[in-house]
């Protein structure tokens, strides 16, 4: 009798109405999820739930102004890419600022253009830290059969 109304402070109970900002894991039904699960993956250098919000047709764009012309690639060489930048840095720090532009395709509703501004840290080792701030220009899609969304265009639009 007595163990049966004891809590142990120890093993609290589990809170089941848990929300995306205790779990740090975003719903991809809603646009702020992408914002959310990409903080949460670049500070846990989670490549799964990163994988998980790019779309099959993926294009990562930024401008490389020492040729003076834009470079892109696709999902599996930023797959390759975030990973390598993940397992060769001590912590990252992804903080979005502002968001500056929201344009939604009056038509369909399943595509949408987002420029947000962002901060993002990159540290290697205590001496050698770089400090990106820029903006993001992403389109994101709208999956007509499971309602979640993902990246399609990633323009990076800082000045790094």
């Amino acid at each position: 009798m007595f163990l049966v109304g004891c809590d142990n402070p120890f093993a609290p109970n589990l809170d089941y109405n848990h929300s995306s900002a205790t779990t740090g894991i975003a719903d991809l039904k809603y646009v702020d999820g992408i914002f959310t699960n990409l903080t949460y993956a670049y500070t846990f250098k989670d490549t799964m739930i990163y994988g998980q919000m790019l779309n099959q047709d993926f294009t990562f764009t930024y401008r490389d102004y020492d040729l003076g012309y834009d470079v892109s690639w696709g999902r599996q060489d930023e797959m390759r890419i975030t990973e390598n930048m993940f397992q060769n840095s001590e912590q990252l720090s992804l903080v979005w600022n502002k968001i500056i532009s929201v344009t939604v395709d009056s038509t369909t509703k399943d595509s949408t253009q987002i420029i947000r501004g962002f901060n993002l840290s990159v540290i290697f080792n205590p001496s050698d830290v770089v400090r990106i701030d820029g903006r993001v220009n992403l389109t994101l899609q709208k999956d007509t059969s499971s309602g979640k969304w993902s990246i399609l265009k990633w323009n990076d639009e800082s000045n790094f």
